[in-house]
C-alpha cells in the first residue's frame, strides 16, 4: 500500500509541468490553453494507469519529455506548408494542387477585406453568388450553364437527388464503373447517400448498349457514367459510347450524366508525353446532359464540385434545398474565378498562369540546371543527380508517367527511414520517397522558389547524419 502511495506521489501537479515547459525555449509556439490540456491529459492517464493496476511511472523529468514529445506532434499536425519532393504532382496528403501566386493574392485580399460575394454594385441590392463565377465556367467549358458546390462526390449526390427521386429514383450505371474515389468513399455508397437506386448493368469487364436498355423502366430516373480516371482496364473489354448511351437517353427521355472527376481543362497529351484525359467540354459535346469534375485536380485550384450543362437542368440544381449546404464560401469562389481567368486569359496568346500546368510541362532539360546548382551547393559525395518518374497522381491518370530529375542521397551514419523522418521534422517539412536505397527528392513537384530551403533542409540533416 505505502508502494503504490509513493506511486501516486509521483505524479506531477499541472502548475509544475507548465513551469516547466515555460523554461523550454525550444518548444514550438503552441498556444497555452493547448499546451494545459495536453499537460492535463498526461497527468489524468498516469492516475488511471496506476489505478488500473499500474507498478512503474517514469521520473518527471521523463514525464516532461514525453509531453514535449506531444507538444511537437500536435504542432506538426497544423496545416501549414511542405516541400513536396514525391514526384506526384496532385497530391492528395498534400493539398492536391497548388494554387498560382495571383489567385493567392487574389484570396489575401479578399478574405482581408469584406467583398461583394452577395452584394449587385450597380443595384445596392443583394446580387448573385458566384454570378460571374458561373457565367466564367459556362463559357470555358462551352455549355450552356455552370455551377459550383463544396466538392465533386456532393455535385453527384446533388445530381442524384434532383435527377433520380420519387417514383423515378433508379440510376443504371455500368459495373464497371463502380469506382472507389478514395479515402474508402464509394460511388455506390454515394448513391446510397443521395436516396437514389443504383441499378447495375454488364459484367466487369465488359457492357453493352443492349444491357443498358433492358434496364430501363418506369422508375428510371438517369443514365450514370462513371470515368475510370484512378484505374484503367485492359484485355477482353468493351462498353458502349458517350454517343451511344446520349442516343438510348434521349430516345427514352433520359438525361445522361459523367461524373468525369478529374477536371482536365486543356489536352494533357500537348503539355506532357502523357495520355490524353477528356475535357469537361468534349464530354458535353458528345451529347452529355451534365458533367460534374473536381476543381483540385487536373483543373488546377481549390477543392470544389464543377457542374456544367443544360441550363434547365442546372437550374433546377439550384433551387435543390440541398444545394445551399453544400454551397462554396468566399475564398473557394475567389480561388475558382481566378483560376477560371487564367484558363481563359489563354485565348488572349497569355500563358495560363497555374503550377499545375508548369509542373506537367517541364521538361528534364528545364529541370536539370537546378538538379546541378542545389548538387553543387551541398558539395557532399553522398548527393547525386538521378532520374525520375513524376506521376500525375490524385486519381487521376493512372497508367500516366513523366520523366523527371531527381536529387538522390544515400547518407552516411544514418538509415533512410530515419533521415526521412528529420527531414519531415524540419520547420519546413519535406517529403520525398525511396527507392533503390536512396532518399529520392523529385524536382519537378518541387516549386523553384523553394530550391534554397531543399539545400538548408538537406545540409542540416546531412550534418547530423555526420
Amino acid at each position: 500500500m505505502a508502494k503504490k502511495t509513493s506511486l501516486f506521489s509521483k505524479i506531477p501537479a499541472v502548475d509544475k509541468v507548465l513551469h516547466a515547459l515555460g523554461n523550454d525555449d525550444q518548444l514550438p509556439p503552441l498556444p497555452l490553453p493547448l499546451v494545459t490540456d495536453l499537460v492535463r491529459g498526461k497527468v489524468e492517464s498516469l492516475r488511471d494507469y496506476l489505478n488500473g493496476g499500474g507498478t512503474e511511472i517514469g521520473e518527471f523529468d521523463e514525464i516532461v519529455s514525453e509531453i514535449k514529445a506531444e507538444i511537437f506532434s500536435l504542432y506538426q499536425s497544423r496545416i501549414h506548408p511542405v516541400i513536396n519532393g514525391t514526384g506526384v504532382i496532385i497530391h492528395t496528403n498534400l493539398g492536391r494542387s497548388p494554387l498560382s501566386e495571383t489567385v493567392v493574392e487574389k484570396l489575401t485580399k479578399v478574405g482581408q477585406y469584406y467583398n461583394n460575394i452577395e452584394l449587385d454594385l450597380g443595384t445596392g441590392e443583394r446580387g448573385k453568388r458566384g454570378g460571374f463565377l458561373e457565367v466564367a465556367l459556362a463559357n470555358l467549358i462551352e455549355s450552356e450553364a455552370a455551377t459550383v458546390c463544396n466538392n465533386c462526390a456532393a455535385a453527384l449526390i446533388l445530381i442524384l437527388k434532383h435527377l433520380a427521386n420519387g417514383e423515378k429514383n433508379e440510376v443504371i450505371i455500368s459495373r464497371g464503373e463502380l469506382v472507389e474515389i478514395g479515402g474508402g468513399f464509394r460511388v455506390p455508397d454515394i448513391m446510397a447517400v443521395s436516396g437514389a437506386k443504383l441499378v447495375e448493368v454488364g459484367a466487369t469487364n465488359k457492357t453493352t448498349l443492349a444491357d443498358y436498355e433492358n434496364a430501363i423502366t418506369e422508375r428510371t430516373g438517369m443514365l450514370l457514367k462513371v470515368h475510370r480516371s484512378n484505374f484503367y482496364m485492359e484485355g477482353f473489354t468493351h462498353e458502349p459510347t458517350t454517343e451511344e448511351l446520349v442516343e438510348l437517353g434521349r430516345e427514352r427521355d433520359l438525361p445522361v450524366v459523367e461524373d468525369l472527376g478529374s477536371g482536365a481543362m486543356l489536352p494533357t497529351d500537348s503539355l506532357a508525353p502523357i495520355p490524353h484525359e477528356p475535357t469537361a467540354t468534349e464530354v458535353l459535346n458528345r451529347g452529355v446532359d451534365i458533367v460534374c469534375v473536381s476543381g483540385d485536380k487536373l483543373f488546377g485550384g481549390p477543392q470544389a464540385g464543377i457542374i456544367a450543362g443544360r441550363a434547365d437542368l442546372i437550374a433546377g440544381l439550384k433551387k435543390e434545398p440541398f444545394f445551399r449546404a453544400l454551397r462554396c464560401d468566399k475564398l473557394i469562389l475567389t480561388g475558382l474565378q481566378e483560376t477560371v481567368i487564367e484558363y481563359l486569359n489563354r485565348s488572349s496568346g497569355k500563358q495560363a498562369d497555374l503550377p499545375l500546368v508548369r509542373m506537367l510541362s517541364l521538361t528534364v532539360d528545364d529541370l536539370m540546371p537546378r538538379a546541378k546548382k542545389i548538387v553543387k551547393a551541398l558539395n557532399n559525395d553522398c548527393v547525386s543527380i538521378g532520374e525520375g518518374l513524376a506521376r500525375c497522381g490524385g486519381g487521376t491518370m493512372p497508367k500516366a508517367e513523366i520523366p523527371s530529375v531527381t536529387i538522390d542521397i544515400a547518407p552516411k551514419g544514418m538509415g533512410l527511414k530515419k533521415f526521412a523522418r528529420l527531414l519531415r521534422d524540419r520547420e519546413l517539412p519535406m517529403v520525398g520517397y525511396v527507392a533503390e536505397d536512396k532518399y529520392r527528392l523529385d524536382l519537378r513537384t518541387i516549386m523553384p522558389e523553394q530550391d534554397a530551403d531543399v539545400i538548408e533542409n538537406l545540409k542540416a540533416v546531412l550534418t547530423e547524419s555526420r
